[in-house]
């Protein structure tokens, strides 16, 4: 037993931490990489630095933007090809001021215009968990495929002088301090979504040099206002009451993190991979305070505070055959088995089309996107089972898949604007899907 004392001591002075002689950290540390575990699912860095069936964190996901395909680095404490090389101040420049240990800046891809508002506490359990609670891989990186000049490095770090705020030297607000348990939730919510979270780099449109239009909702109402992402509509997270959260309660937007679904909605495309791999392992606090955040953004629309009210109207005229039209026989033939000729679905298994935010946004995009090529929901702890709908590409062409969309969003009390054979034409290409049949 002396033996073994003896040698985690001279482990702590040789190695700067406090390893057990059977290699295991000790409590503090132990604890301080467990912190850090649960951090990066808050941030779900694995999303996005593990390649489809590669290994965690080696890296190599390629990510696509208007400039080229950016790939991911290894960040697993490797000391060849990832991290491990790393010091902690290496670590927290490429975390959150986006300049990597070799001093070139990197592409905002990674998010570090969200984690500048980490705090260096955090920051240090995350470097704790990268160093000494991931396996290490030995995976070479992979360069761009963007093309010179536009794959130069020097004018990244122009954008960053011209869009990146200042890192956080402390926390924002000690939401702990606060008496008020409503005050505190909030307080934490706006750090996580703000921060860790990174809901704006997907939520947030963009502007002409790529940045996102806010970084917070002090920016403006652009903040959370909605983007979108690889053929996805990254929805609207405010509280409009027809294409965002407006009529969600806070228990709703806590369950849909938590289990991929609501009485609403089902997760699908990017936010699929979000619920799966990051949001259902927060803590029910966590989520409960990102609902009470969310729900405190107002409105980008302040006038429309009323909302959608169901309508009767088309489903009668399914249910007795009067309305022949070509979008009311597609949705027959293709969509009511599931989303019933009512709209309304089956609770948390087929969601429900009428009065959704998703089917009532300005911006038909996602859509479009599932009837060609289909989504499935997040299997999550809560929820296990992935319920699935198929894609249509094979099957519709772009006037029946645009009949079939535009009936939808006029049905049921929806009120979204008619969508054309040629706005199914540009989401079929951009998304990759099957040409269109020939009739």
């Amino acid at each position: 037993m002396m033996k073994k004392t003896i040698v985690a001591a001279l482990s702590v002075l040789v190695c700067g931490a406090a390893w057990a002689a059977d290699g295991t950290p000790a409590t503090a540390d132990a604890q301080l990489i467990k912190k850090g575990e649960y951090l990066s699912r808050a941030g779900d860095c694995i999303a996005c630095h593990t390649a489809t069936n590669g290994k965690p964190f080696a890296g190599g996901l390629g990510i696509e933007s208007p400039l080229g395909t950016i790939y991911s680095t290894n960040i697993t404490p490797d000391k060849d090809t990832g991290i491990g090389n790393y010091t902690y101040e290496d670590f927290d420049r490429a975390v959150r001021h986006g300049v990597a240990k070799d001093g070139h800046s990197l592409y905002p891809a990674m998010p570090y215009t969200a984690y500048a508002k980490v705090t260096p506490d955090d920051v240090k359990a995350l470097y704790a968990y990268f160093m000494h609670g991931v396996e290490p891989v030995k995976q070479a990186n992979k360069d761009t495929d963007i093309t010179w000049p536009l794959s130069m490095r020097w004018p990244l770090g122009v954008w960053r002088w011209m869009f990146a705020p200042d890192v956080a030297t402390a926390p924002a607000a000690n939401a702990a301090a606060v008496a008020d348990a409503d005050k505190q939730a909030l307080l934490r919510g706006q750090y996580l979504v703000e921060g860790l979270g990174h809901c704006s780099t997907c939520h947030t449109p963009r502007g002409v040099a790529l940045q996102e239009k806010a970084l917070s909702d002090a920016d403006g109402s652009a903040f959370l206002s909605g983007g979108v992402v690889e053929g996805w509509l990254a929805k609207n997270l405010r509280g409009d009451m027809t294409d965002g959260l407006g009529s969600w309660s806070k228990e709703d937007i806590a369950a849909f993190l938590k289990s991929g679904r609501n009485g609403h909605s089902a997760a699908f495309g990017g936010m699929a991979q979000v619920v799966q791999d990051s949001t259902q392992h927060l803590t029910d606090a966590d989520l409960n305070a990102i609902a009470v955040y969310l729900k405190s953004l107002p409105p980008v629309n302040k006038d429309a505070t009323k909302p959608l009210a169901y309508n009767e109207t088309v489903a009668q005229a399914l249910r007795t055959g009067t309305d022949k039209g070509d979008g009311a026989m597609a949705f027959l033939n293709n969509c009511a088995a599931c989303h019933r000729s009512t709209g309304k679905g089956y609770t948390e298994t087929f969601p429900q089309l009428a009065l959704s935010s998703t089917v009532n946004s300005a911006d038909p995009t996602s859509l479009i996107h599932i009837v060609l090529k289909g989504a499935q929901m997040p299997g999550t702890t809560a929820a296990p089972t992935a319920y699935a709908m198929p894609g249509f590409d094979w099957r519709m062409t772009d006037k029946e898949v645009a009949d079939v969309v535009t009936f939808v969003r006029a049905s049921w009390g929806n009120q979204g604007a008619k969508v054309s054979a040629s706005d199914v034409a540009k989401v079929r290409k951009d998304v990759g899907a099957a040409p269109q049949p020939k009739r």
